[in-house]
């Protein structure tokens, strides 16, 4: 991980020294300065990072950031630090939700804009405090459709589910997205086996192994995220299962799980635009940072509190245009 930090590190210098950080910019961010912490490194945060980078630079804005390694004591240190050092915005991927007040109070008067992990909604406010990400709910509701579409003809789904960390928001919200959506169908829907597989291939394995053992029938695997799915698609190979022949559904179409997909090894997944977060994160920070209005800001809710990047469905029709 300290590898990880320096490389970090690095991109933020980058960013600041291809912005130019001083008078010469002329670009939108000119002398506007943006802290990013985020709760730990994976793929997908990594997507969003270089593409926040990536915006930053081109609008001449100083990017810094840091990596909390999933500790909360780390976040509320740099957020410290920053609120020391006088940053414009804080971009934040909390460690846990839970912590909000304490962050919020960390910061002092700077605006947070948190991304990847969505605070309660008593916790946002307009032009302070604001959520960029996507409908969690929009996934799970995307995953049931492509569910209930393969099994039109049945009465009676049996349902494993394997779920992200129980206190994520992206868990709880594809979660309740996909259990509405199945149960408005009016179908009867048995969930023989749900547990969480906290975003990891290796505990989603391990679980659908102990599952197998139960010899319960099963027509679908539903997983909160790519990852768990490719873990399912594993146990399957080692047990003499062809993966083809069970639909398993992630999120987040990342490449692996895109290409899992190409190869008849997972069924359906769903575009979670990293980069699209990335940008609209700066976009958002630099209007905050100018107190200039947001309410032409694309994906922006009525409430000011939001910004949302759509889901897109990818199946084996149109995968290959996210690979």
């Amino acid at each position: 991980m300290k590898k990880i930090m320096l490389l970090l590190g690095t991109l933020g210098l980058l960013a600041c020294i291809l912005a130019g950080c001083g008078s010469q910019s002329t670009a939108s961010g000119k002398n506007v300065k943006i802290f990013l912490t985020l709760n730990a490194m994976d793929t997908f945060r990594q997507t969003l990072v270089d593409a926040a980078s990536e915006r930053a630079s081109q609008e001449g804005v100083q990017l810094d950031i840091a990596d909390a390694e999933d500790v909360i004591e780390n976040q509320v240190a740099q957020i410290k630090s920053a609120a020391e050092q006088g940053y414009d915005v804080i971009l934040c991927g909390a460690v846990s939700t839970d912590t909000t007040v304490e962050l919020k109070a960390t910061a002092g008067e700077i605006p947070i804009i948190f991304f990847n992990s969505c605070p309660n909604e008593k916790h946002l406010s307009e032009g302070q405090y604001v959520y960029v990400g996507s409908d969690e709910k929009v996934a799970g509701q995307l995953q049931a459709e492509y569910v209930l579409k393969q099994f039109a003809d049945k009465d009676e789904i049996n349902v494993v589910l394997l779920k992200g960390p129980n206190s994520h928001s992206a868990t709880i919200g594809r979660t309740s997205g996909v259990k509405q959506a199945l149960k408005a169908s009016g179908k009867k829907i048995n969930y023989v086996f749900e547990d969480s597989a906290n975003w990891d291939t290796e505990q989603a394995k391990t679980l659908f192994e102990l599952f197998l053992q139960t010899g319960s029938p099963v027509d679908c695997v539903i997983c909160n995220n790519d990852s768990m799915a490719l873990g399912v698609v594993e146990a399957c190979k080692d047990n003499g299962i062809d993966p083809g022949s069970l639909p398993i559904l992630g999120v987040d179409a990342t490449a692996d799980g895109c290409a899992a997909i190409q190869s008849g090894e997972m069924a359906f997944t769903v575009y979670q635009s990293g980069v699209g977060q990335g940008q609209a994160a700066i976009d958002m920070a630099i209007r905050m940072a100018r107190q200039s209005g947001t309410e032409d800001m694309e994906g922006i809710t009525e409430d000011g509190m939001y910004v949302w990047v759509p889901f897109e469905a990818v199946d084996s029709s149109n995968v290959a245009q996210y690979q």
